[in-house]
C-alpha cells in the first residue's frame, strides 16, 4: 500500500496525475467564486450604466427634502462618495481577513461574509422607495467589506483544497468569476434591460442573489482540509474532507505534507500582520507580494477602461452603441481569463506574469503615441482601440489572476492569512488612490498618463523576473525552501523529509544543507 502510494507522489511531482478534478472539487470552487468572487466584479461596474438616472434621483430627493436643488459641487462630492466607498470599504474588509479566517475558518468566513451581502442589498433595492440616497452611499462601503473579505478569502479557500498539480488552474477561477461579474453587470446595465430609470434599483438589489445560493449550499461542502488540521488539530476530520474532495481514501501523502507543515507551523507560530512584516524569513515573500498586488491596480487597468469609450468614439462608433463596444470588451476579458484557467499549469505562473505584463507595458506604450496622433493621422484611431484590446488580454492572462494564487503558494499556513491581509490591503488602497488620482493625472498629463503605467508595468517584470520563483507543480513546502534560500535563512533536512526551521528571532539553528541543494 506505501509502495503504491508513493508511486502516485512520485507521478503527481513530475506532472502528476494524482490530483484530478472531483465533481465536488469543482462544486467547491464554483460556489465559492459564484457567490463571492461574482459579486465582487458585478459591484465594480453596476453603477456605471445608470449613472445619470441614479444622480437624477439624487437631486430629486434632495429637492424634495430641502426645496432647492443640488448645487453641482455638491452633487459631484456626493457621487465621487458613491463610487469611492466601494474599495475604501474593499481595504477595511481586508482588514478583518487574518482574525475571521483564523477563528471561523475559511468556509466559515465566507458564510459570515454573506450577511454584508444581502443588507447592502436589500437596502440598495429598496433605495428609491425609501428616498434616501444615503444608504446607496451605506451599501457602497458594506459591499466593499464583503468584496475584500472575498478576493482574499476565496483564493485561499481554493488554493487549500486543491491538489497541487490543479491549485494555479483552481486559484485563476476566483478571477474568472470576477470577469463574469463585470460583464453581466454590463450586459444588464444596458438601456434596453435594467439601465434605466425604473431598473437601476432592481439592477443594484440583485447583487444579493449569488450569496442566498451560497449560504444554502456551501454548509453542506467541506472546509479546508489544512485549517482542519494544523490550526484545528482534528486530523479525522481533516481526512474526512481530503477523502471527499480527491475522490479516494488513500490520502496519506497529503496528510503527511501537511502534518511537515505543522511541525514547522510548531518552530515559528502564528503569525500577525506585524510579526510578518519584521521577520526576516519571510521578507522575501512579503516584498513580492506587495509589488505584484501594487503593479496589478496601478499599471492602469482602471485608467484604460475610462479612456476606452472616448477611443472608441474617437474610432467612429457611435455614441449610442459605446456601451454594445463595451460589453465586448468585457466578454474578451472574461474569454483571456479563461484562457488562464487552462494555460495556468502548463506555461507556469512566471511565464503568464512576465507575459502579461509585457504586454500591458508594450499597450501603455504605443497607446501613448496613438492617443497624441489620432487627430492629424486618421488610422491612430484604430491602432488605439488594438492597444486597448492587447492590454485587456495582457492583464486578463497573468497581472489581474496570478498574484493572489501567488500568495496563496509563497506562504505556509501560519502566515497566510496575515500575507492576504497585507496582499488585500495592498490591492485596495491602490484600487482606492487610483479612482481617485487618475482624474487629476488625465487632466494635467492628458495621454501622457500612459506612461506612468508603462513605467509601472516594466518595474514589475524586471522585480518578477530576478526575484519571484516558478511554484507551478510544487508543495507549499518545497516553494518554501526555494524562499528560505532567497531570505538566507537556516534550513534543515532528514533523509526522508524535511522541516523548515526559518530563522527564529533569539534562536540559533546550524544551517544543514542536502546534496541535491549543492
Amino acid at each position: 500500500m506505501k509502495l503504491k502510494g508513493q508511486k502516485q507522489e512520485s507521478s503527481d511531482s513530475n506532472g502528476g496525475s494524482k490530483g484530478k478534478m472531483t465533481p465536488l472539487l469543482a462544486l467547491v470552487a464554483l460556489i465559492s467564486a459564484f457567490g463571492s468572487s461574482f459579486q465582487y466584479g458585478y459591484n465594480v461596474s453596476v453603477i456605471n450604466s445608470p449613472a445619470p438616472y441614479m444622480q437624477d434621483f439624487y437631486n430629486r430627493t434632495y429637492l424634495d427634502r430641502h426645496g432647492v436643488p443640488m448645487i453641482s459641487s455638491f452633487q459631484t462630492v456626493l457621487w465621487s462618495l458613491t463610487v469611492s466607498m466601494y474599495p475604501l470599504g474593499g481595504f477595511f474588509g481586508s482588514l478583518i481577513v487574518w482574525p475571521l479566517v483564523n477563528n471561523c475558518g475559511r468556509k466559515g468566513t465566507l458564510l459570515i461574509n454573506n450577511f454584508f451581502s444581502i443588507t447592502a442589498a436589500v437596502l440598495m433595492g429598496t433605495s428609491e422607495i425609501a428616498r434616501t440616497f444615503e444608504v446607496i452611499i451605506l451599501s457602497r462601503v458594506i459591499m466593499g467589506i464583503y468584496a475584500g473579505l472575498a478576493s482574499n478569502v476565496v483564493p485561499m479557500f481554493l488554493g487549500e483544497v486543491s491538489p497541487r498539480n490543479l491549485r494555479g488552474a483552481i486559484g485563476v477561477v476566483p478571477q474568472l468569476f470576477i470577469t463574469v461579474g463585470i460583464l453581466v453587470a454590463q450586459i444588464l446595465g444596458l438601456n434596453s434591460i435594467l439601465g434605466n430609470e425604473e431598473g437601476w434599483p432592481v439592477l443594484l438589489g440583485l447583487t444579493g442573489i449569488p450569496s442566498v445560493i451560497q449560504l444554502l449550499v456551501l454548509p453542506f461542502l467541506p472546509e479546508s482540509p489544512r485549517y482542519l488540521l494544523i490550526q484545528k488539530g482534528n486530523e479525522e476530520q481533516a481526512r474526512q474532507a481530503l477523502q471527499k474532495l480527491r475522490g479516494w481514501d488513500d490520502v496519506d501523502d497529503e496528510l503527511e505534507e501537511m502534518r511537515q507543515e505543522d511541525r514547522s507551523e510548531k518552530e515559528e507560530g502564528h503569525f500577525s500582520v506585524l510579526s510578518l512584516c519584521t521577520f526576516r524569513g519571510l521578507r522575501w515573500q512579503l516584498i513580492s507580494i506587495i509589488v505584484m498586488m501594487m503593479g496589478q491596480q496601478l499599471s492602469g487597468v482602471n485608467a484604460v477602461f475610462y479612456y476606452a469609450d472616448r477611443i472608441f468614439q474617437s474610432a467612429g462608433v457611435d455614441s449610442n452603441s459605446v456601451q454594445y463596444v463595451t460589453v465586448s470588451i468585457g466578454a474578451i476579458n472574461v474569454v483571456m481569463t479563461l484562457l488562464a484557467v487552462f494555460i495556468v499549469e502548463s506555461l507556469g505562473r512566471r511565464i503568464l506574469l512576465l507575459a502579461g505584463f509585457g504586454l500591458c507595458c508594450v499597450s501603455c506604450a504605443v497607446l501613448t503615441v496613438a492617443l497624441n496622433l489620432q487627430t492629424t493621422v486618421s488610422w491612430m484611431s484604430y491602432l488605439s482601440i488594438v492597444c486597448v484590446i492587447v492590454y485587456i488580454i495582457g492583464h486578463a492572462i497573468g497581472a489581474s489572476p496570478i498574484p493572489f494564487v501567488m500568495i496563496t503558494e509563497m506562504f505556509l499556513q501560519s502566515s497566510r492569512p496575515a500575507a492576504f491581509m497585507v496582499g488585500g490591503s495592498v490591492h485596495w488602497l491602490c484600487n482606492f488612490t487610483v479612482g481617485l488620482v487618475f482624474l487629476y493625472m488625465e487632466a494635467g498629463l492628458g495621454p501622457y498618463s500612459f506612461l506612468i503605467f508603462c513605467a509601472i508595468c516594466l518595474a514589475s517584470i524586471v522585480y518578477i523576473f530576478f526575484i519571484v520563483p516558478e511554484t507551478k507543480n510544487k508543495t507549499f513546502m518545497e516553494i518554501n525552501r526555494i524562499m528560505a534560500k532567497r531570505n538566507k535563512v537556516e534550513i534543515q533536512e532528514d533523509k526522508e523529509e524535511f522541516k523548515d526551521f526559518h530563522a527564529v528571532p533569539g534562536r540559533q539553528t546550524e544551517k544543514k544543507i542536502s546534496s541535491s541543494e549543492l
